[in-house]
């Protein structure tokens, strides 16, 4: 007998009292008066119902003047919901019908459950079998109308297709809670178009529309509340995914997506309402999914992790006394048996199931549990079953939480007969000590390393909320949560709809977590998370490379460090990804070869290609540059290497680059048309002089090549091949052949960008220039601005006495004596023009190079010093780099002391920001402190340049 006490019967007198206003017209006895009374009391649910629906309720309430409830038989949900909704014509109505027959059927089950008259597996099959009434034949009901609005989605046999409804978890087991979601994923058999009088619809906009308009009718809230709340986050792709897909789109998902916590869903998957056909076929294309054809022990570390992520989630909302989600819940229970039927349901049939009590016997058959341990585990679930009802029936409430109020533990205790919540927290405490027991036996215990290793690892599941997400973050002390949650869930979402297969999936779902505790622990969490998964987006596909930085610290470090450092550098190994194999061993990493050593650097890594393959000679140069820049750039930032040995390096390895190009230029040339008369591999007749940065040995990241080339050769006669030229058109083609080969792109990208526009004539002039022809255009022709440039040509590539004539002439060109005012006149109004078109004209950011007092400054100053003193102290030929020549002028005394000492500070400072730019993928310097340093340079300038012009 139900007996609350005196408090909570007062407490629901109010209830209670409207109830008797507004059923003045039902009749009940005494003993059914108190019955009701009693239910009122422990369920608030049963009196709201009662209360709204006290004809339709109470009519049938109870058996035929007795005390026990009158229930539907179960069978008959289906043909009474159906009765009622023929007599309905719009969804609104549609809406509030199956809602007054949802509240008052179940308010008779949690009566007749509350009162002990229906059995455990009695109320599952009553709810699980209203569950699919309802879905059955509120479909059936809107399909009807699709059709006559938007014609007949029919397959190849002209046969009418169905929308095909999938149940999840409890609901596919067909034990349903009281107070539950349905978890469901829809699909169609076929893709085609619908045929009918109006306008056709493509098969999957019509099914998604009609799957949308069946969720609105069971889970709109609407004043009359709802029938079920709906979730589709179980299907395909989940919350990013399609919300109905084709069977061979779902088949394909499996086969090629399907993750292992989906293996565990689907195990209780089946179709609701379908023909036969449609569940055959279903079943075959699932089976192969959830249980493979081996024993797969790999089961139990994947579902160790999701009860792991299960755990830290409620640890995280603070939830206490969970008897679904806590140690030794529902939950554990349903895990120990699933981790059999996917360890070795694919061998056993009889694991095949989606019953929990089948499951069980099958594996007491099997002498995989004993007969007393499964006895005793299905004795506590049943007893966790029936105390979630009860707690649900309380007020119609998906909870799994045992009360912490007075109320609501007197109401959980009257229903379950228990005289004390004391008493009752105990039975709860051992069963599911006993429960838990059992689960570490079977997936082995928690540590704090698994915990720590996962912690985040719940960010990357589908199922997770927004809100629930930005809380995880935050709790992690990130300022911005909603920020980086955004980079995360769109990654994600994105990884999912690329294929990577089965290893790579999970390689990636190993290394996630982990990446993104690495972007979490640092200052900048956004900027180092985006850095991140734009090179993981670009290896993705490439499971070697997800399952190095998974499985290697030091890699996952270093990456960090140098994303962290330079957007430059994720940029390269995003575009690059074979420089991650640069990561593996940190010592190597930053180790930096001698700068004579880049030559041999290169040659290791063409040395096993066959001449012959061009194509593959080149990919590897390619690499080879990036992965050595890599290197630089790495000790740059870490601090290994100075300012000036950057550049130096970077022009080293330029130089080697030059140098390897020349040679195959050379070699697949000579191949096809010989050689010109006196030269050879070793002396080729071909000068390369490299200008600007190069020529300054100061190249930057990214910069590109100023590069002219001369020969000495003699242009009369032939080269000796089988296919013989011109000697003149030979070197064009070789000039042709080295500017193809540094910059085509290949799957390796691009070389170096070059620019031949600094040779006589520049655009104009031939690609390759006779020694003769380069120094008589020099001395009679060069503009002022090209004088300019040869301060900073040197030779690149070329034999020894090639470049000392190359250097004679430049020395001979850069000594001649030249009117000084005419001279100033000349540079002053390049700069001039130079600022005109170059400068950026941001007041609050500074152009390095550009703006006045800057970089291109000094290189003005230091060119006009050696054009209009040379020819007195030809010392000043000597170097090409800006640093060296400003000492020479300094030592001369063309410069004072402190003004040579002002540039040459000036020029390091903005040369190591310019580097730093470069890392950072900018041009302009923001925030600066370098106006001392500018006005020191045009103070120079003034005095040397613009006084008394």
């Amino acid at each position: 007998m139900l007996t609350p006490d005196n408090k909570l019967m007062s407490e629901t007198e109010t209830t209670w009292e409207r109830f008797k206003e507004v059923a003045e017209s039902i009749t009940l006895t005494a003993e059914q008066e108190q019955i009701l009374r009693a239910l009122f009391a422990v369920s608030p649910f049963i009196g709201r119902v009662a209360e709204s629906y006290p004809e339709h309720l109470l009519t049938d309430f109870f058996d035929d003047g007795g005390t026990s409830i009158c229930l539907v038989d179960a069978d008959s949900y289906g043909d009474r919901i159906a009765e009622s909704l023929n007599q309905i014509t719009h969804d609104d109505d549609a809406k509030k019908c199956l809602r007054r027959l949802r509240h008052c059927w179940m308010a008779k089950l949690a009566a007749a459950d509350i009162l002990q008259q229906v059995s455990l597996k009695e109320s599952l099959h009553h709810y699980s079998t209203f569950a699919d009434a309802a879905i059955n034949k509120s479909l059936q009901w809107l399909f009807e109308r699709f059709v006559q609005r938007h014609g007949k989605p029919l397959d190849a046999n002209d046969q009418l297709m169905p929308m095909l409804v999938i149940g999840m978890g409890k609901l596919g087991g067909k034990e349903l809670n009281f107070s539950s979601d349905i978890d469901l994923i829809f699909a169609f058999p076929e893709q085609g178009e619908t045929q009918g009088p109006g306008r056709n619809l493509e098969h999957g906009v019509f099914y998604k529309r009609l799957a949308q308009s069946l969720i609105g009718l069971l889970d709109e809230t609407t004043a009359d509340g709802q029938v079920f709340r709906v979730d589709m986050r179980l299907r395909p792709f989940g919350q990013s995914g399609p919300l109905v897909t084709s069977l061979n789109a779902l088949e394909h998902y499996y086969q090629e997506q399907g993750r292992d916590w989906e293996r565990y869903a689907m195990v209780k998957a089946r179709m609701i309402g379908a023909d036969e056909q449609y569940e055959q076929a279903f079943q075959q294309l699932i089976r192969p999914f959830v249980y493979r054809r081996y024993i797969d022990f790999g089961a139990i570390e994947a579902l160790r992790k999701m009860k792991l992520l299960i755990t830290q989630e409620t640890r995280r909302q603070g939830v206490k006394n969970n008897i679904k989600l806590g140690a030794g819940g529902i939950r554990e229970v349903e895990f120990i048996v699933q981790a059999h039927q996917l360890i070795r349901g694919g061998q056993e049939k009889s694991l095949q199931t989606r019953s929990v009590y089948i499951a069980m016997n099958g594996l007491v058959e099997l002498d995989l549990i004993s007969s007393e341990h499964a006895s005793q585990l299905l004795k506590d679930y049943e007893y966790l079953r029936v105390i979630e009802h009860r707690l649900q029936q309380i007020d119609d409430q998906q909870t799994q939480q045992l009360p912490s109020d007075e109320t609501g533990r007197a109401r959980l205790c009257t229903m379950l007969n228990e005289p004390e919540w004391e008493t009752l927290q105990r039975k709860i405490d051992k069963c599911m000590e006993r429960i838990h027991a059992e689960f570490q036996q079977v997936v082995g215990a928690e540590s704090e390393d698994d915990e720590d290793e996962q912690g985040l690892q719940v960010l990357w599941q589908d199922m997770l909320d927004d809100d629930a997400a930005i809380e995880i973050i935050e709790s992690e002390g990130v300022d911005e949560p909603q920020a980086l949650w955004t980079l995360i869930k769109n990654f994600r979402q994105e990884s999912r709809r690329r294929s990577s297969g089965p290893r790579g999936r999970s390689a990636l779902a190993r290394l996630m977590p982990i990446m993104l505790r690495h972007a979490i622990q640092h200052q900048h969490p956004e900027r180092l998370l985006e850095r991140l998964l734009s090179i993981i987006k670009a290896v993705m596909s490439r499971t070697a490379y997800i399952e190095l930085l998974a499985e290697n610290p030091g890699a996952r470090e270093q990456l960090c460090k140098l994303c962290m450092a330079s957007p430059w550098i994720s940029e390269q190994l995003a575009l690059h990804p074979i420089l991650l194999d640069e990561l593996i061993d940190p010592q190597q990493l930053y180790s930096l070869p001698e700068s004579k050593d880049y030559a041999a650097v290169l040659r290791e890594y063409l040395v096993r290609i066959p001449e012959q393959d061009l194509e593959t000679q080149m990919d590897a140069l390619r690499q080879a540059k990036q992965a050595l820049q890599l290197k630089i750039a790495a000790a740059d930032i870490s601090g290994v290497l100075e300012l000036m040995n950057v550049s130096d390096h970077l022009s080293a390895l330029a130089e080697a680059t030059i140098s390897q190009v020349v040679g195959l230029a050379w070699q697949h040339l000579t191949q096809k048309h010989g050689k010109p008369a006196g030269t050879s591999i070793d002396n080729t007749g071909f000068a390369v002089l490299g200008y600007g940065k190069l020529g300054g040995q100061e190249l930057g990241y990214g910069s590109d090549l100023d590069l002219v080339f001369v020969t000495d050769a003699n242009y009369q006669g032939q080269t000796d091949g089988p296919r013989p030229i011109e000697v003149q058109q030979f070197y064009l083609r070789l000039a042709q052949r080295i500017l193809h080969l540094f910059t085509t792109r290949t799957v390796a990208g691009i070389l170096y960008d070059v620019d031949l526009r600094l040779r006589p004539s520049g655009q104009a002039g031939l690609l390759v220039t006779q020694v003769g022809s380069f120094a008589r255009y020099l001395r009679d022709d060069a503009w002022t601005w090209e004088l300019q440039a040869l301060v900073r040509a040197r030779p690149v590539f070329g034999v020894p006495a090639l470049r000392d004539t190359v250097m004679d002439i430049r020395r001979s060109v850069l000594s001649q004596q030249r009117d000084e005012h005419e001279l100033r006149q000349n540079i002053v109004s390049m700069r001039e023009k130079m600022r005109e078109h170059l400068t950026q004209r941001n007041s609050r950011k500074f152009d390095l190079k550009q703006d006045p007092g800057g970089i291109a400054d000094i290189e003005f100053i230091t060119q006009y010093l050696v054009l209009r003193y040379a020819h007195q102290y030809p010392e000043l030929c000597k170097y090409s780099d800006n640093v060296r020549l400003l000492t020479e002028a300094q030592q001369l005394h063309l410069l004072t002391e402190v003004d040579a000492q002002n540039l040459i500070n000036a020029f390091q400072i903005f040369r190591c920001e310019s580097h730093s730019l470069a890392l950072q993928g900018e041009q302009l310097l923001e925030e600066h402190n370098l106006d001392s340093e500018r006005q020191a340079v045009l103070n120079c300038w003034n005095h040397l340049l613009e006084d008394d012009l």
